[in-house]
């Protein structure tokens, strides 16, 4: 296998893989359960029964898990998988479609069949990055506005519930910033639990094993507009092209093609199953490809592998998490899915408006998609692209062609 630039094999020895191993079990922590709440949130909000977003969390888990072994196996570097943080966020600002949660299944198949022609036809991936990046964020950053307010909504509901929870993330921002959401839903799952004993409130213990469930998609025109076009875009923009970038500024190279197929292909198997979308890791990605994985870079895809072997393993806890969330007090899920997000909110408005001349059609994507807006059908993300695109066309300047005859 070809290693990459720069680097030199060392003896495989216990000391210089304790790192990497350890790496990529942080990898797999933070990013599952940072992140696992904002998968329900969407899921649940498009449709799914609790019983089948667990289901769409175990799938994605497991494929995605996979994965992560083949791709950091078969190409020596540290890439690494994730669900659709910005994708699921999306799906919890989108209502119920008409046509049932059949209908988001067959969404996120057609998302599958798009990353897959993406990998296999290069004009496509050309064509993507013509959408002007501020407005995919300006798009994210309009959806996500709702879900992060949650937190502070609930505090006005379930104040002595939520504030050890804020509290909590709020303090791990300040001295161990990548562990702030996991404390915070350590601190969630206490106070759920305590809630619960307090109340009498009976689990039942066959809701805690995990369990793939079944649906039959249905394909609508609502669906496929409405849902699965942003949702593609929104992987794309704030997943996959981030995730190139992480691995390049570290010196790997991305088997594009081959990681687009198995997050494509991986997508369509998982969502007859509730799974809305797999593709590169971005952020969590720097935990396998950093110098927290080892100084030895050729060794680093280790972290991804064990990554991925983690992920199969926090696989079996997804059905005990959605027990617990589902029996949580209002407000609890939401809130623990809003402090997961802030920092995605916040990079969002910041790369929307960072070119002067996109600002106002990145504030009028961000409006509509804020809005919450549903036209025909079709969610807000879908109208607040569009109206972007329209806005920006019209108060771009065409550079008028310059009359010899005036300059004399």
């Amino acid at each position: 296998m070809r290693q990459p630039r720069g680097t030199q094999s060392s003896p495989a020895t216990a000391e210089n893989l304790a790192q990497p191993v350890i790496a990529g079990i942080v990898t797999a922590l933070v990013g599952f359960t940072s992140s696992f709440a904002v998968v329900l949130a969407g899921l649940q909000s498009v449709g799914a029964s609790p019983a089948q977003a667990a289901s769409g969390l175990l799938a994605l888990t497991l494929v995605f898990g996979v994965g992560v072994l083949w791709l950091s196996w078969r190409s020596r570097a540290p890439v690494t998988l994730a669900w659709s943080t910005p994708g699921a966020a999306l799906l919890a600002g989108s209502a119920a479609l008409t046509a049932g949660w059949p209908a988001a299944v067959g969404a996120f198949i057609a998302v599958g069949f798009l990353i897959v022609l993406t990998g296999l036809i290069p004009a496509l991936g050309r064509l993507l990055t013509r959408i002007p990046d501020s407005l995919a964020q300006a798009m994210l950053a309009g959806v996500l506005l709702p879900l992060c307010l949650a937190p502070i909504q609930a505090l006005g509901t379930v104040p002595l519930l939520v504030a050890p929870v804020i509290a909590c993330w709020l303090v791990m921002m300040r001295f161990a910033p990548r562990w702030s959401v996991p404390a915070a839903l350590l601190v969630a799952l206490a106070v759920i639990g305590i809630s619960l004993a307090l109340a009498g409130t009976p689990v039942r213990t066959g809701t805690l094993l995990p369990a793939l469930v079944w649906t039959t998609p249905a394909f609508s025109p609502q669906a496929l507009v409405g849902i699965a076009i942003p949702l593609f875009i929104v992987t794309m923009a704030s997943q996959n092209i981030p995730g190139v970038a992480v691995m390049t500024s570290f010196g790997y190279p991305t088997p594009w093609r081959p990681a687009m197929l198995v997050t494509g292909v991986g997508t369509a198997l998982a969502a007859p199953f509730g799974g809305h979308a797999i593709n590169l890791a971005a952020l969590s990605a720097a935990l396998s490809a950093g110098p927290e994985a080892g100084h030895d870079r050729s060794r680093r895809w280790i972290a991804a592998f064990t990554s991925g072997l983690a992920y199969l393993v926090l696989a079996a806890f997804s059905a005990a998490l959605v027990t617990l969330v589902s029996a949580a007090p209002q407000g609890m899920l939401e809130t623990v899915a809003g402090l997961a997000l802030l920092g995605t909110l916040a990079a969002a408005i910041s790369a929307a408006l960072e070119r002067v001349e996109d600002r106002i059609p990145a504030a009028i994507t961000f409006l509509v998609a804020a809005s919450g807006l549903a036209f025909a059908g079709i969610a807000a993300a879908f109208w607040a692209l569009l109206a972007g695109l329209l806005v920006r066309s019209v108060l771009r300047r065409r550079k008028e062609p310059v009359d010899p005859a005036a300059t004399v």
